[in-house]
């Protein structure tokens, strides 16, 4: 009895609905495990119509042609003498399931459906394919007549089985049946099956690269047996990107794995599995061999092949590999430069153009460019032909070969400066030493002449010259000078797409990049179709605070000192006028909340489920140490007025690299309205009920217990003349008698409707207020209605002390405006 066998798994980069290509890599990686000796090769989840089909798979033509796909492997010469099985969509008794086929010497012995489909996250399986729910049961499928042809099979087994071997038994997973706690290879385990084979279609997620690994380890662990986990690679036409990180485990151990974040569009691994090894490690859980006596057998197909080579005592038995996990900054630097590649030698451009301005989003934007650049250079170097066939086609040049990655950016990569009068000669600065140093082909020019042309359009047609407010104007008309540079920047950055290749000599056109962070897409911190608006956006799954740490990593991985003073600069939009040469507007202070807030609010609004009740009930006690239960209520009313304001943004975001579980994206991943009523009321009145509650009973304002059991109590009392935190700047403190005192902190911004002020001693004054932009608000703009304050002498005052007066709610705002 044979005792080794060599199996194998990949990692494709596949491309939905490219059969043809796909085919090709599926047959490459059938020869490349045969060459390393494999007598078993097994592959991704729905590798030959590829898995982002979609709403593809209600199309029979996308079944019909997977089936075509199959015909030629069948008959290709290469595809003997070895078990493959491929992952496809297949209608049995007119229900499509996503299901393994497995063939052997143009036999097929299997077709197994997907037993668990998923439909959490980015993932709605349901919604093109059911599950099979006859566990342990077959059926006969009656096979199309071009694949009976082949085969002389009429029929085939369809449903939850097994394959026998001469010497072991094969089980399958489909990816969800991994993760889900009723898996398979448990009760496949008791039954004697010693190899489990799973095709998975898994994307990345910043700082999930471990749950796989650790799933696969367990899957092994428990109940001993080798476990094969094969997934995609790619962008294979979605927001999503799949790492290629395909598993081999042994008994617990991580025996063998690809690489994570490669260009390499087929990667095989082989392990050689001693099949005794099994043996012993079940046989010595003696609880493991009482369930297994009393096991429900399943179905077993029976074949008259060996996995095992009689003379195995020349293999050498495989032996665990340490396994690290990449640092969130390192997933940066790789992830979506590689989605960026493909999104790239798929689309027929001929590059990407970003505006760059200076900041931590465009930089990290660029960065991410030139890392892809420096992969394309090590790729080419290793001798990967066909990313080298990819550049070259993509630069015009047939005899091209990429060395220096600084020089291949300055094919690939194009960055504009677009200035205004109000931007810094420090930001201009960062944006031109940053392209030169990536290498990139930048242009730096003026966009004021546009800006004072459309202004001259309305002046002429309305008799009315808008100003800034720090030049005595409106918030309206601050807010409108402030959009039409950012629009303005936008239609630049197209015509420069546009033409620049034209400039240069090359044909094609060039893919614009945008470069909003997930937490500004959450807070609606943007304005509708400016420089956000873009074909892709690298960095719209990632936070700020994760961006700062990727330029920390990226400055010193890829040598590019600015970087350190770009990560210590404050974000800003630089769209209201200098102060003496001085930035008179921060990001943070715009918005009323601090980014590392942001992600908080995200990812309990998102991964935990709250709504507002739940949320305020959860950061009295996450941040007891930083702020009252008051000052908690504040900013968590302050959050949801302004995701519901600026909800309808995310009907036009750009499609992003996906990172964050707490990403906005309502095309795929956030299926939330855009249309609230942002009052909220009868959720703020539960958060106000609670805070009575906590004031009686003597908590709240003074000391509420932490989630780790650990009280802090915060000041008794703060005076009102002492600048808070940036943390603190929304909300209204209480002095040491309770009574409410303001405090410094952001603008609250006018409302098109009646805007109703609370204070914290309950005094309530209303004004009708100007009507200002429907679509995106700069900044909140407070105003102390009640004594009736002029509003040019506010700002006045406002800009002298660099601060304004907050209030604790407000019954309606505006969304805000970003631009880079």
């Amino acid at each position: 009895m044979g005792r080794k066998v060599v199996v194998a798994t990949c990692s494709l980069n596949q491309w939905a609905l490219d059969f043809e290509g796909n085919f090709q890599r599926i047959l490459d990686s059938i020869l490349q495990a045969k060459s390393l000796g494999a007598s078993y090769r097994s592959g991704p989840e729905l590798e030959i119509p590829g898995y982002s089909c979609s709403d593809h798979f209600h199309e029979c033509d996308t079944l019909l042609h997977s089936w075509e796909v199959v015909a030629k492997l069948l008959q290709h010469p290469s595809c003997v003498d070895i078990i493959v099985d491929v992952g496809m969509p297949v209608m049995h008794k007119n229900v499509t399931y996503n299901c393994r086929l497995v063939f052997l010497n143009r036999k097929i012995l299997l077709i197994r459906p997907k037993l668990i489909l998923c439909d959490d996250g980015n993932y709605r399986e349901t919604r093109w394919f059911s599950a099979w729910r006859k566990i342990r049961q077959t059926e006969e499928h009656f096979l199309p007549r071009m694949i009976s042809k082949i085969t002389g099979q009429p029929t085939v087994p369809f449903g939850d089985a097994v394959i026998s071997t001469l010497e072991t038994c094969i089980g399958y997973e489909i990816c969800e049946e991994l993760w889900n706690p009723l898996s398979s290879h448990i009760p496949m385990g008791l039954d004697g099956v010693e190899i489990t084979v799973n095709g998975s279609g898994a994307y990345a997620e910043i700082r999930k690269g471990y749950v796989t690994i650790d799933l696969v380890k367990s899957a092994t662990a428990k109940s001993g047996g080798c476990y094969l986990f094969g997934n995609l690679r790619g962008c294979d036409g979605e927001r999503t990107y799949f790492p290629g990180h395909s598993i081999i485990s042994l008994n617990g151990d991580i025996v063998a794995q690809t690489i994570l974040y490669n260009l390499s569009e087929v990667e095989v691994i082989t392990a050689t599995i001693d099949l005794e090894d099994i043996r012993k490690y079940r046989t010595s859980i003696r609880s493991r061999t009482l369930h297994g006596a009393q096991s429900e057998a399943y179905p077993r197909v029976k074949i008259n092949f060996a996995l095992s080579k009689e003379e195995d005592i020349f293999l050498p038995s495989c032996l665990p590999i340490q396994v690290t996990y990449p640092r969130p900054e390192e997933e940066i630097l790789k992830g979506p430069a590689c989605w960026l590649w493909d999104y790239l030698r798929r689309s027929g451009q001929g590059g990407y153009l970003l505006p760059l301005s200076g900041g931590v989003d465009s930089s990290s934007t660029a960065i991410i460019v030139y890392s892809m650049c420096n992969m394309i250079v090590n790729a080419v170097a290793n001798g990967e032909s066909q990313v080298l066939e990819d550049v070259r086609r993509i630069v015009s040049q047939g005899d091209y070969v990429p060395r220096d990655p600084r020089e291949l950016c300055g094919r690939l990569f194009h960055t504009v400066y677009m200035a205004t009068e109000n931007s810094s000669q420090e930001k201009k600065n960062f944006a031109k030493i940053l392209a030169e140093q990536i290498g990139s082909y930048n242009v730096q020019l003026d966009i004021d002449k546009g800006v004072s042309t459309l202004l001259g359009i309305f002046s002429t047609a309305t008799g009315f010259i808008p100003k800034f407010r720090l030049r005595g104007g409106t918030p309206r008309e601050n807010l409108a000078l402030q959009n039409v540079q950012a629009r303005l920047r936008m239609v630049v950055a197209y015509l420069f797409a546009q033409l620049l290749l034209w400039v240069r000599g090359r044909p094609g056109g060039l893919l614009v990049l945008g470069s909003t962070n997930v937490d500004e897409a959450l807070r609606g911190y943007l304005t509708k179709y400016d420089c956000s608006s873009a074909d892709i956006n690298p960095i719209g799954g990632f936070s700020k605070s994760d961006l700062k740490k990727f330029l920390w990593l990226a400055k010193d991985r890829l040598n590019l000192p600015i970087l350190s003073a770009i990560h210590g600069s404050p974000p800003t939009s630089e769209l209201e006028p200098l102060v003496e040469g001085s930035l008179s507007q921060t990001d943070e202070v715009d918005m009323g909340i601090s980014y590392n807030e942001l992600a908080m609010y995200g990812k309990l609004r998102k991964i935990d489920g709250c709504g507002p009740y739940s949320m305020f009930c959860k950061l009295i006690h996450l941040w007891s140490s930083s702020f009252t239960p008051a000052e908690v209520a504040a900013k968590v009313k302050l959050f949801f007025r302004f995701y519901s304001l600026n909800r309808h943004k995310m009907t036009v975001l750009t499609p992003s690299y996906h990172a964050e579980a707490y990403s906005p994206d309502d095309h795929r991943f956030d299926h939330r309205p855009f249309l609230y009523n942002n009052k909220w009321s009868w959720q703020f009145a539960a958060i106000d009920r609670q805070l009575e509650l906590l004031s009686s009973k003597g908590a709240g304002e003074d000391r509420v217990e932490r989630t780790s059991s650990v009280r802090s109590t915060t000041q008794d009392s703060k005076a009102s003349s002492q600048p808070p935190s940036h943390h603190s700047s929304i909300a209204s403190n209480l002095d040491s008698k309770g009574s409410g005192t303001l405090q410094r902190g952001v603008e609250v911004c006018l409302s098109p409707h009646m805007l109703t002020v609370k204070s914290m001693d309950s005094l309530t004054h209303a004004a009708q207020l100007p009507v200002t932009d429907h679509t995106v608000c700069s900044n909140l703009c407070s105003q102390n209605i009640a004594d009736g304050a002029d509003n040019g002498k506010f700002h006045e005052e406002r800009r002298k002390c660099g601060t304004s007066i907050s209030v604790a709610s407000i019954e309606v705002e505006l969304p805000m405006v970003k631009s880079s």
